[in-house]
């Protein structure tokens, strides 16, 4: 294994938090995952995902076609068991969130690399049909699918900044104007909503689109809203890929653009392609979360916050911000390495955009996406 080792120790440790919150189910996850990579005898590269529409492009890539052999997309219940999965090797891609994936190069030692970004956007905070205005979240419980998520990030900057105080650990407080953030799997989130356990949860799509859908929630602002195209997910690989097998990082990097550009063109026929095979939703819902209406309320509306992003490249600025705020953000969970990092240094150490500038170059150059010719941008972020 190339790049920091990980004691045996080490990983438990790690994990600890993980195993709680996959459970038994995640742990047969993992299981699954590892009897099937001993069948394919390890040449083909394994690709693990959640059942969210963040996973899109990994999932309708055209793979067949590429230079490298991919096995068929494993599907995990919860960022726990699919870190795990990461952690011990037993997947070689996954999309995983950006905090998540700071936390295990850096807190965990774990040979993680980013090649670039699944989507933006694609988030949001759902809440119980009566709740009308944030200040009803005081004394409740909401769920976020991660302590080392941009949701968990997000929902504490947005209850920070309306006058709640976000806490964990504890029960909730209306007076003292506290809320307990929980940490739940996307798909036990509208069922904890239509039974009352909890009064929100912030978490990517469909589920947000399937609580609506359903008349057990409302959408009471897209996350897109608060920091404009936030990368929640990324594409992550092992570090050993990037170093002995470039040519097969270049494939993963050229699927993965070409099936994003794919999406931004027919947003409906990636639904399609999704239900049933890859999202068990329902089409309707899926259909939903790819393409919820410009003319929805939002405070921002030239962000177009309630549409997902299919962009490919790893801006530089949002690595510096996210790692400068996961530094004010509460995590049940050991902290201590953020302290040694520097939000400056984090991107070169964490992210090889060198196949992404490549994928994007054949794609039709970075235009072909919206972006910016010299690839660069300024964050802007509105909590309020």
């Amino acid at each position: 294994m190339s790049g920091p080792s990980i004691s045996r120790r080490g990983l438990l440790c790690g994990c600890a938090g993980l195993v709680a919150a996959g459970g038994i189910a995640g742990m047969a996850d993992l299981g699954r995952a590892a009897a099937q990579r001993r069948g394919t005898g390890g040449e083909r590269l394994r690709i693990g995902y959640l059942p969210i529409t963040d996973a899109a492009p990994l999932l309708v890539a055209e793979r067949g076609s590429a230079p490298v052999a991919f096995a068929e997309p494993v599907l995990f219940r919860s960022w726990a068991s699919l870190a795990e999965a990461f952690l011990t090797r037993q997947v070689d891609i996954a999309h995983l969130l950006m905090p998540m994936a700071v936390q295990l190069k850096f807190g965990l030692g774990a040979p993680a690399r980013i090649l670039g970004w699944n989507h933006t956007n694609g988030s949001a905070l759902t809440v119980a049909p009566g709740i009308t205005e944030l200040g009803q979240l005081a004394g409740t419980q909401v769920a976020i699918p991660f302590w080392w998520s941009i949701h968990n990030i997000v929902i504490q900057q947005l209850l920070r900044a309306n006058g709640l105080r976000p806490v964990i650990r504890g029960s909730a407080s209306r007076s003292a104007g506290t809320v307990e953030l929980v940490v739940m799997s996307p798909s036990d989130m509208v069922p904890a909503l239509a039974n009352g356990s909890i009064s929100a949860f912030t978490v990517a799509d469909p589920f947000n689109a399937a609580a609506e859908i359903k008349g057990v929630g409302r959408i009471h602002r897209f996350l897109g809203d608060l920091w404009r195209d936030h990368a929640c997910c990324a594409l992550v690989v092992q570090q050993d890929l990037v170093d002995r097998r470039p040519a097969a990082a270049q494939a993963v990097a050229d699927v993965v653009v070409a099936a994003q550009q794919r999406i931004g063109a027919d947003r409906p026929a990636a639904a399609k392609q999704l239900a049933g095979r890859y999202l068990p939703q329902p089409l309707p819902a899926i259909t939903k979360a790819l393409t919820y209406s410009d003319e929805l309320p939002v405070r921002h509306p030239q962000w177009r916050p309630q549409r997902i992003g299919f962009q490919p490249f790893p801006f530089p600025s949002f690595t510096t911000a996210l790692v400068a705020a996961m530094h004010d953000t509460v995590v049940d969970g050991d902290t201590r390495f953020l302290s040694a990092l520097d939000p400056d240094q984090v991107h070169e150490q964490l992210v090889d955009d060198r196949f992404v500038r490549a994928a994007l170059d054949r794609a039709g150059g970075p235009a072909a996406f919206g972006l910016p010719d010299r690839l660069t941008r300024i964050e802007e972020i509105d909590p309020s």
